[in-house]
């Protein structure tokens, strides 16, 4: 999977049924772009794919639909993890936090957990985790005073209506 053609800084199988490939994105020295495949039921590959808040917010409302107690215990976790995100400050930082191993056993082991909630909605809960967490260092590396990923989730734990979801997950400045 390539991004104009530059290499991409990781790449990650996941499921089986996603490729993750991470690159350089063009915000910051540490800004990290994003930029998944998904498998289709034809078994092909979709388009190159650039994860926005508003795919996974839906997907978690989709969730929440079918199974609200444990769609709102992955949110609270979620924001917890968003409260204590550190930006990347330094080419050790990022290449601790793309360390493939370490992302996929953190991811997997803790989408044990949510487990129930990947056959709802569209993607599975360690693919939803991967980009989650990755997003959200994103978001605080390029504004340390980000809100976007925060509003978002605080929305969709609070039950607020989808039009205020739809609206703090495609806000533009």
């Amino acid at each position: 999977m390539k991004n104009k053609g530059e290499e991409p800084l990781r790449i990650i199988p996941v499921n089986g049924d996603y490729i993750l490939a991470i690159y350089q994105g063009s915000i910051s020295e540490f800004d990290l772009l994003l930029r998944y495949r998904q498998k289709t039921p034809a078994g092909g590959w979709t388009r190159i794919r650039t994860p926005k808040h508003i795919h996974w917010a839906v997907d978690i409302l989709i969730k929440m639909h079918a199974d609200e107690i444990n769609t709102k215990e992955f949110v609270g976790f979620l924001l917890d993890y968003w409260n204590n995100v550190t930006p990347l400050r330094s080419e050790d930082e990022r290449e601790s936090l793309l360390n493939i191993n370490t992302l996929l056993n953190d991811v997997g082991n803790e989408s044990e957990k949510y487990s129930a909630l990947s056959d709802k909605g569209e993607y599975s809960i360690k693919f939803l985790l991967l980009v989650a967490k990755l997003l959200m260092v994103q978001e605080k590396t390029n504004r340390e005073d980000a809100y976007m990923f925060g509003k978002v989730l605080e929305g969709l734990k609070e039950g607020k209506d989808i039009f205020g979801i739809v609206s703090a997950a495609t806000h533009r400045k």
